[in-house]
């Protein structure tokens, strides 16, 4: 699906008020769905999700929370559904694996730490254990009730923060913000902007701690791309924040082509990329998510090597903060435990 401009205007268009009767309706269900009680799983469970449909950070944000809690000694495992991949799990991802079978987003978290993917949320954190976890991060799960978690973070980008306010279809929030952040026990901030200060002055409200975070290029490839022109591609939840993003590197975005998130790439379409860029004396570029899809183009090898890659790393600017609030959720947990 490729998100609408008119959600992330900061007041409701025509349209957005036009479709706010079912955006109504779809909060409402979201709402109840939330308020259902998980089962319990064999492994504290940190939940990394978001209020809005795509497009916060919420890859980045696990893969550093699962880096810090190896820190702290654990051993994590992913569990995500593999929105966009054809097996139902519980599966473990390995490399022979396709972004048309798992997902896109399941292939990067597998190349950092086990990742299980599982439509039944239960038995998939029941094969983390299986394979050694001692605790799961669930990947998008802030509306999914299905697994009782301990502890939840909501992922934020501040320059979009939550687009017109309004519910899906009408605008990006999948229920209204009130009603999640009842359930979310932090609140991780990306980057800067006035959207994302009155959220966090909103989580603050409700007692609950704002941990500011930024997204870090690689260092290589950003001193590579200062001065370059190139011809930028992305399928993610908001393909304007990578063309954003080079432009902040230095890099003259030439050519812009935004497609959906998730949408797979076929062969035509990467070659007439590939072709285009080279015409014009660009450097074809996209994101590391759309990288793992293009790698399920068998037999093209010699044209994806002239794609580049820019990777990204969070960093949180008090990671110490976050390791407290993940050492109590699954210290409070392992207590409760033996209680039993």
């Amino acid at each position: 699906m490729k998100a609408p401009a008119f959600w992330w205007q900061a007041r409701p268009s025509f349209a957005a008020w036009a479709l706010s009767p079912l955006g109504t309706l779809y909060g409402a269900v979201t709402v109840r769905r939330m308020a259902q009680e998980g089962e319990p799983a064999p492994l504290p469970v940190i939940c990394i999700g978001n209020f809005t449909a795509g497009g916060a950070g919420k890859t980045p944000s696990a893969i550093t929370i699962a880096r810090i809690l190896a820190g702290l000694g654990e051993h994590p495992a992913f569990l995500t559904r593999g929105y966009g991949g054809s097996l139902t799990g519980p599966v473990a991802v390995a490399p022979t694996h396709t972004a048309a079978e798992v997902g896109d987003e399941p292939l990067l978290l597998a190349r950092h730490f086990v990742t299980i993917v599982a439509a039944d949320r239960p038995a998939g954190a029941q094969e983390a254990d299986r394979r050694g976890a001692t605790v799961v991060v669930m990947d998008d799960g802030l509306q999914n009730p299905s697994l009782a978690k301990d502890l939840t973070f909501a992922v934020v980008d501040a320059a979009f923060g939550l687009g017109n306010g309004l519910c899906v279809p009408a605008g990006p929030m999948r229920a209204p913000l009130d009603r999640q952040l009842a359930h979310a026990h932090a609140v991780i901030l990306i980057g800067a902007g006035e959207r994302g200060v009155r959220i966090a002055r909103a989580a603050a409200a409700r007692g609950r701690p704002v941990l500011r975070a930024h997204m870090v290029p690689d260092p290589a490839v950003a001193a590579s791309l200062a001065g370059r022109r190139v011809l930028a591609f992305a399928g993610i939840g908001m393909p304007e924040k990578f063309f954003a993003t080079l432009r902040g590197l230095g890099a003259d975005v030439a050519v812009e082509r935004a497609f959906a998130d998730h949408q797979p790439f076929d062969v035509a379409t990467v070659e007439a990329l590939v072709r285009e860029a080279e015409a014009k004396g660009l450097m074809p570029i996209t994101t590391e998510k759309d990288a793992v899809r293009l790698m399920g183009i068998a037999g093209r090898t010699e044209v994806l090597s002239r794609i580049g890659t820019l990777p990204v790393t969070l960093q949180f600017e008090a990671p110490d903060e976050v390791a407290q609030l993940l050492q109590a959720a699954i210290s409070h947990w392992r207590a409760q435990q033996d209680g039993t």
